[in-house]
């Protein structure tokens, strides 16, 4: 039993009634105990009557359910639980149940059978908070307007058709990226810090290129990252206000009253933008010489919303949430899984001389890889199918919520409650995959799994209506940058240190220690690194 995990909801040191003397302590917490335990013989009476066609799961305790038993490595406790209590089971979190799906079977009875009514989200205090109350694509409830946004998303701005317009963007950022590891030949450098700033740039500049120039560009990247490491967190913070919807309103730890203070640093930075982009339009629309236009996603996202459906606009606060979605959602995500697989090819030097000879033979040692060339990279492609496969980016990816109550597995699973669908226990699942904890790109050269979410073997972005929106941005980065990076450089670690593959789940699966690695130019022509 593990209170790591749930020790955050009584660290002191993040509740802001600190500020209360010793006699105001008493009287909340006074008022506090009743609450709960007029919420716990609710919840009593309720789950007494509602519980007998519910999952198998660990026994709870009256009011706090089973956060006592939490683990910080929820991937790999669920896992634990589904081995114990079979591919579906339950835990209460509070007053939330939650519901584990850990079977390929199981996930496509809930996303692809029962998708419509799993088509919805449980939306968490932070989360509403930071998406303008819940108006993204990730968060809004399915429905029309989350149709209408999804479109925008993928017709405008992470579709291919929208990808190839921005390509020189995505290069210029890239070559950049290459350069400075170039400038760092033979010393420890830090990889995915440099792949987030990387991944952050290419956002960026994609989202307003033409819009943000020089020193400014550069500073409003300092405040993103601080901005976006502060939103990750309190995503991922257990907050008392999500277990225990009565409790919302009292922010007991302090969570929303944090990420409203982000989020408002958010929303100034995009106004600037906005503003900046609408002038530059108007200007140009007067015949002024505002030089070269540069086409980027905000423009054609004001133009979208000048031209809407009168009976589906897309309004600026959407605007806005889109903007927000793009930012946090598509930087670390790429980044951390280019990380984890510089990491695991090190590991394997077999592999690393395979990828090699593959780019040398595409592209050569006297030319600069490109994205046209990643099409002809069918080993690279091995390797970003089996990272994915070993470290899903989203290992439980974004829970479902029911609209209404429903069967899986000849179970209730009732309205609102919280479904986790355990990817990584899936992709690692030994009845499905040979040798499932080996790094073995080879088992997907001749295996057709794509990332279509027809496969409920190997479904790393989802599946169903809400399965992930920035697929083709996501491959078309990792390949760009995997390939870029093997084909530059050679890689070591610093004498004496080890590899360590350890993972560290959260919001988004990283490496529990970063990869600092010592880049050596492979290519005989400086001016390949320029």
């Amino acid at each position: 039993m593990s209170l790591k995990f749930f020790k955050p909801l009584f660290d002191s040191s993040s509740w802001p009634l600190q500020e209360l003397n010793v006699e105001q302590k008493g009287v909340v917490f006074s008022y506090f105990l009743g609450f709960l335990a007029l919420l716990w013989f609710l919840w009593f009476f309720i789950s007494n009557n509602s519980n007998k066609r519910l999952p198998p799961g660990p026994k709870a305790l009256p009011l706090i359910g089973n956060l006592h038993s939490l683990e910080p490595e929820l991937h790999t406790y669920f896992a634990s639980l589904s081995q114990t209590y079979g591919p579906i089971c339950r835990l209460w979190l509070g007053k939330k149940l939650g519901i584990i799906i850990t079977s390929p079977a199981l996930a496509r009875e809930v996303l692809k059978e029962q998708d419509t009514i799993f088509a919805n989200r449980d939306v968490p205090a932070a989360g509403r908070e930071m998406s303008y109350g819940g108006a993204d694509i990730v968060w809004n409830p399915f429905g029309p307007k989350w149709r209408m946004l999804k479109k925008v998303c993928v017709r405008d701005m992470l579709g291919g058709s929208a990808l190839d317009p921005v390509y020189a963007l995505r290069k210029k950022e890239l070559r950049q990226t290459i350069n400075y590891f170039y400038s760092q030949a033979g010393l420890p450098v830090n990889v995915g810090e440099q792949m987030f700033l990387t991944m952050f740039n290419v956002i960026t500049s994609t989202l307003w290129g033409g819009t943000v120039k020089g020193e400014e560009r550069a500073n409003l990247g300092a405040e993103f990252r601080h901005v976006v490491y502060g939103i990750t967190e309190l995503l991922g913070t257990p907050n008392v206000s999500d277990f225990y919807r009565g409790l919302d309103w009292f922010d007991l730890q302090g969570v929303s009253k944090k990420m409203k203070v982000l989020a408002k640093r958010f929303d100034k930075i995009f106004e600037s933008m906005i503003d900046q982009r609408q002038k530059m339009d108007r200007n140009a629309e007067m015949g002024a010489d505002v030089g070269q236009e540069s086409k980027d996603f905000l423009q054609v996202l004001l133009k979208l919303k000048d031209e809407a459906d009168a009976k589906m606009p897309l309004s600026m606060t959407e605007l806005k949430a889109l903007l927000m979605d793009m930012v946090v959602g598509g930087t670390a995500t790429t980044a951390n899984t280019v990380e984890f697989a510089m990491a695991e090819i090190m590991n394997k030097p077999n592999v690393l001389r395979k990828l090699q000879q593959e780019v040398d033979t595409i592209v050569g040692k006297d030319n600069i890889v490109e994205e046209f060339h990643i099409q002809q990279l069918p080993y690279f492609y091995a390797v970003m199918k089996e990272v994915l496969r070993l470290h899903p980016i989203l290992p439980l990816l974004v829970p479902h919520c029911p609209s209404e109550t429903s069967i899986a597995g000849g179970y209730t699973v009732p309205k609102g409650s919280r479904v986790f669908l355990n990817v990584w226990a899936i992709h690692r699942d030994p009845s499905i995959w040979e040798n499932p904890t080996e790094f073995h790109p080879e088992r997907f050269l001749d295996n057709k799994c794509d990332y279509s979410g027809n496969d409920f073997n190997y479904f790393p972005f989802g599946s169903g209506r809400r399965m992930c929106a920035g697929i083709a941005m996501a491959e078309r980065m990792f390949m760009f940058l995997l390939a870029s990076l093997i084909h530059s450089f050679n890689w070591k670690l610093s004498k004496g240190e080890n590899l360590d593959l350890t993972e560290k789940f959260g919001i988004v699966l990283k490496k529990e220690m970063p990869l600092v690695a010592i880049p050596t130019p492979r290519l005989s022509n400086p001016t390949l690194y320029e």
